[in-house]
């Protein structure tokens, strides 16, 4: 398995036969430097979205027209896409599981708001999510825009994952304080990796206090474009 982190929520997660770009934000992201964009999406085989928000979704429609490949996510949103964006979309909500090749995700609650920019105010674009992602012996949490809930404790018992990708930047999501809370409260995981923070000056820059604040856990802080490597388990 290989993680790379494209900046702010965005990542390449290449898993099983599947290469997803999650929360693909490569167009004007101040943290992502344009001319890596070639790298970042080849070879994908799906875009996987987590909610309407422009840092989440800006280039999720020209990435999979360009290369011809699916995006996944909210039924709301995803078939309003295809039908106006002429895409192909897999879209399916809360608690459902689509085999992505041989890869297994699951839809799973958030806490966030999710809206597009439009003439007459923000529209309805399906509500905000997580994702577990299941391969290779492996189960990764990626949180989405989310808070600390609840939920977190039935997310662990019904899939019990061991990575978990956490927004962790602040002021629109939990902080650095209260992801490690939810990861310690919640979740048992052997790796941490921190997003959703250092791409504007309001967000958290250093994931020091995470780190802090789950000891035994192996809190990963990858550059942008870096890969993390995660052997096959069992």
């Amino acid at each position: 398995m290989k993680i790379t982190w494209l900046g702010h929520a965005g990542f390449r997660i290449e898993i099983e036969d599947v290469t997803l770009l999650v929360d693909p934000w490569l167009s004007d992201n101040p943290s992502f430097p344009e001319k890596y964009r070639d790298v970042a999406i080849a070879g994908a085989t799906h875009v996987l979205v987590s909610h309407g928000h422009f840092d989440h979704t800006a280039d999720a429609v020209a990435i999979a027209r360009e290369l011809g490949i699916p995006v996944v996510g909210i039924y709301d949103l995803v078939t309003w896409w295809a039908e106006k964006e002429g895409i192909e979309a897999i879209g399916f909500n809360k608690g459902g599981t689509v085999a992505l090749g041989r890869a297994r995700v699951t839809m799973v609650n958030a806490v966030h708001s999710s809206s597009l920019p439009a003439a007459g105010g923000p529209i309805y674009t399906g509500t905000e999510s997580g994702y577990m992602i299941a391969g290779e012996g492996h189960t990764i949490y990626f949180s989405g825009d989310t808070d600390v809930m609840a939920d977190m404790e039935i997310f662990n018992d019904l899939h019990k994952p061991d990575i978990g990708i956490l927004a962790a930047g602040g002021y629109f999501t939990m902080d650095m304080e209260r992801a490690a809370y939810a990861a310690r409260r919640f979740f048992d995981f052997d790796i941490v990796i921190p997003c959703h923070y250092r791409t504007f000056p309001i967000l958290e820059q250093s994931a020091e206090s995470l780190k802090a604040g789950l000891p035994g856990v192996e809190v990963l802080t990858p550059e942008v474009m870096e890969t993390v490597e995660i052997a096959p388990a069992g």
